[in-house]
């Protein structure tokens, strides 16, 4: 019986996650994806417009896990435990699949404009603006921090330390400086 709808869909999206996982967005090929998803590449273009397209959407199928809220009960506390956790997914073999589509970007411009577009997985974005909020209700920042660029500024910081320095990940210093030198004055200076 053939599949079709979401369950090929599905399909298609389980096999170009295995293929990023296994070979890399530079290994991931569209003949390879219909082969492993017991399809053909025409069932794929006619969902994702080219291969870009694809490997953004097998990456953020790969990201669909909830990520806790840290609840430390201070601002700076939930902030470290974020950039905590985004520093140990980024090193791990799901960072490197990042890292790579992010490389990639310099030969494929479209994968920036794709990974930039809002998805319903927008969980660090979701997470960043969560931690403002609460700390915004304690009286620890003013409701104008909670905002979208002043959410995005510690992650912006921490992809900006894998692209300059190319470390395998980021030391704890570094982090506690993002959060103390960069993110609090500006949380703080919002008023």
């Amino acid at each position: 019986m053939r599949r079709r709808g979401e369950e090929l869909e599905r399909a298609i999206l389980d096999a170009a996650a295995q293929e990023l996982r296994e070979s890399g967005y530079a290994g991931m090929t569209m003949d390879r994806v219909a082969a492993r998803a017991g399809t053909n590449k025409n069932a794929i273009y006619r969902r994702w417009p080219h291969r870009a397209a694809l490997g953004v959407a097998a990456y953020r199928q790969l990201s669909d896990d909830v990520m806790p809220q840290p609840d430390t009960g201070t601002l700076r506390g939930d902030a470290l435990e974020l950039l905590r956790r985004a520093n140990e997914t980024w090193s791990s073999p799901h960072g490197v699949i990042l890292r790579a589509l992010l490389a990639a970007a310099a030969d494929e411009p479209e994968l920036l404009t794709l990974m930039r577009a809002p998805s319903g997985a927008d969980t660090m974005d979701r997470a960043w603006l969560s931690v403002l909020e609460r700390a915004a209700g304690r009286g620890e920042a003013p409701a104008a921090a909670v905002h979208q660029r002043v959410a995005s500024t510690p992650i912006m910081l921490l992809r900006a330390e894998y692209a300059t320095r190319g470390v395998p990940s980021v030391p704890d210093g570094i982090l506690a400086e993002i959060v103390d030198e960069v993110f609090l004055p500006l949380v703080r200076g919002r008023a």
